[in-house]
């Protein structure tokens, strides 16, 4: 179960990322760097967190190539892939969700408490779309009311992950993913958005 929410998280947000760069006109390889950051760059940031180097998607080499394929067939096939309208904001959601989960079970694997987890659990799911947002010159999401929550929402779902996993890790997880769906798709729906300073 873990090697498949891995596998899936890394290629939506691959999709996520070049799809991102595609409407920024970015050229292939413009393309190809911004589906990597994105795909792998939350995890990266997670393990050198937690102290695990060099970090384990970079020692992957079947999957950096799945990256570097899923890259190139987005490329080749936006057109199709846009017309499916919201298909870029689920594949971020659930991207997000899977990483912050994967991020989360990894915190408890090196013994984290509550906080430490919920950490690099959020870092893990929103590491690799704030990364792409930088690259891509638009403002982090994760900075200001996009109309959903982002990072609270992968927060939540790896505090989650903590409080299940010594019931079951394996529902642990999938609860933590659940739960960052809910929370950001809820949100979004709902018009919910986090408060803000107010003006003078």
């Amino acid at each position: 179960m873990l090697q498949v929410l891995v596998w899936l998280g890394t290629i939506t947000f691959a999709a996520s990322g070049a799809l991102t760069a595609i409407g920024q006109r970015f050229d292939l390889i413009g393309v190809l760097v911004l589906a990597s950051v994105t795909a792998v760059g939350g995890g990266a940031i997670r393990d050198v967190l937690v102290g695990k180097l060099p970090p384990a998607s970079l020692q992957n080499e079947t999957l950096l190539w799945v990256v570097f394929a899923t890259a190139l067939l987005t490329f080749f096939f936006h057109r199709y892939i846009e017309r499916l309208g919201r298909l870029p904001y689920l594949l971020d959601t659930l991207g997000l969700a899977l990483f912050a989960a994967l991020g989360a079970q990894q915190g408890i694997t090196f013994g984290l408490g509550f906080w430490g987890v919920v950490f690099t659990g959020t870092v893990s799911g929103v590491g690799g779309g704030l990364l792409k947002d930088v690259l891509s010159r638009q403002i982090p999401v994760i900075f200001y009311r996009s109309g959903d929550f982002y990072a609270s929402a992968a927060a939540v779902g790896s505090g989650v992950v903590f409080l299940l996993h010594p019931l079951e890790p394996t529902v642990a997880l999938l609860a933590g993913v659940v739960t960052t769906i809910i929370m950001r798709v809820g949100s979004r729906w709902l018009g919910l958005t986090l408060p803000i300073p107010r003006e003078q």
